[in-house]
C-alpha cells in the first residue's frame, strides 16, 4: 500500500530535488572545512558515522546475494572511495564554481562512455550538445592560463572530472541491482567498504597533522553536513529517487547543483565569476539540454540487466 502511494506521489521528485540541492552545497562548504581539517579524515569521519545512522534502518536488510556482491564493491569504489578521494584532493587545487560545472557535466559523460564502450549511433542533435559541453569544459579548464587567474587549476579541474567519470560508473552500476535491494540496504553497504578503504589514510593523516587541537567551526560543519546531510539524507534520498523514477525524468536535476553551488561559494569563499567562466557553464548547460531532447536512447545504460 505504501509503495503505491509513493509512486503516485511527488515523492520521488521531492527526494532527488533534495540530494541536489545538498550536493550543490557540497562543493563551497566543504572546500571551506577542508581549510581545517584534512580531506581522508573528513571522509573517514563523514561515511563512518553516516553508516552509522543507516544502520538502524537497514540492518534487518543487508544480505547481498553472491552475485551482486562485485556490483556492490564496483559501487561503493568508484561512488565513495575514488569519488570522494578525488572529489575532496580536487578542491585543494581548484575553485568550487568550478568543481561544480564539472560535475554537472556527469549526463554528457554518461553518453560518451555509451559511444566508447556501447557503439551507440548518436543523433545530431546529442553530437551537438557533446561537443559544446565539451567546448565549455575545456573553456573552464583553460581559464586559469587565459587570464591567470589563480585558485582554479587545470590539475584540480581534471581531478574534478575523474571524479564525475566515477559517479557517472556508479549511477550505471547501482541501476543495475538497485531494484533488487532497498535504497538503505545499497547505501549502507557502500557507505561501510568505503569507511574502510579512507582508514590507512585516516591513520596517516592522524599521525602526521595535529589537526584535532585544532579543529575549528569549519572543521566541524564539513563533519555534520557529510554525515548527516551530503551522506545519509543525501545518498538515501538519490538511491529511493532512482527506483521509482526513469533516468530521462532525472537529469533535469543536474541543473540545480552549479545554481546551488555558485550562490554559496560566491559569498562563502569570495570566489569571483568571470566572463570566461559564464561562457563555459552555459555551453556545458546548453549541451546538456540539447542531449537530453532524446534521452530514451541513453536509458538501457540504467536498466537492470
Amino acid at each position: 500500500m505504501l509503495n503505491e502511494v509513493f509512486k503516485k506521489s511527488n515523492l520521488p521528485y521531492l527526494a532527488l530535488l533534495t540530494s541536489s540541492i545538498i550536493w550543490g552545497a557540497a562543493s563551497p562548504i566543504f572546500k571551506w572545512s577542508l581549510e581545517n581539517i584534512p580531506p581522508f579524515t573528513l571522509a573517514y569521519l563523514r561515511f563512518s558515522i553516516a553508516s552509522l545512522l543507516i544502520f538502524p534502518f537497514a540492518y534487518k536488510k543487508l544480505l547481498i546475494k553472491k552475485e551482486d556482491i562485485l556490483t556492490l564493491l564496483l559501487i561503493a569504489l568508484t561512488g565513495v572511495t575514488i569519488n570522494i578521494s578525488f572529489f575532496f584532493w580536487g578542491l585543494k587545487y581548484t575553485t568550487a564554481i568550478n568543481s561544480v560545472i564539472i560535475a554537472s557535466s556527469a549526463p554528457i559523460i554518461t553518453i560518451i562512455l555509451s559511444i566508447i564502450f556501447l557503439k551507440e549511433k548518436p543523433k545530431k542533435n546529442i553530437w551537438l550538445g557533446t561537443f559544446l559541453s565539451l567546448l565549455g569544459i575545456l573553456i573552464i579548464f583553460l581559464e586559469p592560463i587565459l587570464i591567470g587567474k589563480k585558485g582554479g587549476t587545470i590539475l584540480g579541474d581534471t581531478l574534478m572530472l575523474i571524479a564525475t567519470i566515477s559517479a557517472v560508473i556508479q549511477t550505471i552500476a547501482t541501476k543495475k541491482i538497485i531494484k533488487k535491494y532497498p535504497a538503505e540496504t545499497i547505501t549502507f553497504w557502500t557507505f561501510f567498504v568505503g569507511t574502510f578503504t579512507f582508514l590507512p589514510l585516516l591513520l596517516y593523516e592522524f599521525s602526521s597533522t595535529p589537526w584535532l587541537s585544532s579543529l575549528s567551526t569549519k572543521g566541524i560543519v564539513g563533519i555534520i553536513f557529510g554525515a548527516f546531510f551530503s551522506s545519509a539524507i543525501a545518498y538515501l534520498a538519490y538511491n529511493w529517487a532512482i527506483q521509482k523514477m526513469e533516468v530521462s525524468h532525472m537529469a533535469v536535476f543536474t541543473y540545480l547543483n552549479p545554481i546551488v553551488g555558485i550562490a554559496i561559494a560566491v559569498p562563502l569563499l569570495g570566489e569571483k565569476i568571470s566572463i570566461e567562466f559564464i561562457l563555459g557553464a552555459l555551453l556545458v548547460l546548453s549541451g546538456i539540454i540539447l542531449t537530453e531532447m532524446h534521452p530514451h536512447r541513453f536509458l538501457h545504460l540504467y536498466k537492470k540487466k
